[in-house]
């Protein structure tokens, strides 16, 4: 078996006492944001699975769009994430 060299731990657990891995992300060329997939974004970077750099890099995100998936995720969780839920607030 072959595991690919990434920089960063594989794996982290969540407090919660789940554990996130790589493997948990979405795909590098999604198109199509739900809000889980946001939700697991979010929860890479904030658990030092991805950095902040590698997530905007990889997910071609803008720093912005980052700044507010985090910030609608410390509002409301993943409910926050929705693009129904954004229009709500707007």
């Amino acid at each position: 078996m072959y595991l690919r060299k990434v920089n960063g731990p594989r794996a982290v657990r969540l407090p919660d006492g789940r554990v996130m891995t790589r493997a948990d992300l979405p795909a590098p060329d999604t198109r199509r944001w739900v809000a889980s997939r946001k939700a697991a974004v979010v929860r890479a970077v904030r658990h030092g699975l991805i950095d902040r750099a590698e997530a905007i890099a990889t997910y071609a995100l803008s720093e912005e769009e980052l700044d507010e998936w985090m910030a609608a995720a410390d509002r409301g969780g993943e409910r926050a994430l929705r693009a129904t839920a954004r229009r709500r607030h707007n």
